[in-house]
């Protein structure tokens, strides 16, 4: 019916931040298909934002997970 902890983000908020995750990985991903890292600049912002919508897309996934076990 809900998330156990009412101070958490509900199912619907997890599937949102899943989807921009997934999508930001992927335009980092065809961004840097296209015109390669040019320095060192660009190889920071590709880990930085590597890190940020994969940490986000893990963490989103595995809430959704154990709602769903959880039966809610």
């Amino acid at each position: 019916m809900g998330n156990p902890n009412k101070f958490g983000p509900s199912r619907g908020e997890l599937k949102l931040r899943l989807a921009i995750s997934l999508g930001g990985l992927a335009l980092l991903i065809g961004a840097y298909a296209t015109n390669g890292i040019s320095g060192i600049a660009s190889l920071e912002i590709g880990i930085i934002g590597t890190a940020f919508f994969g940490g986000s897309a893990i963490w989103s996934a595995v809430q959704l997970l154990r709602s769903k076990e959880d039966g809610r």
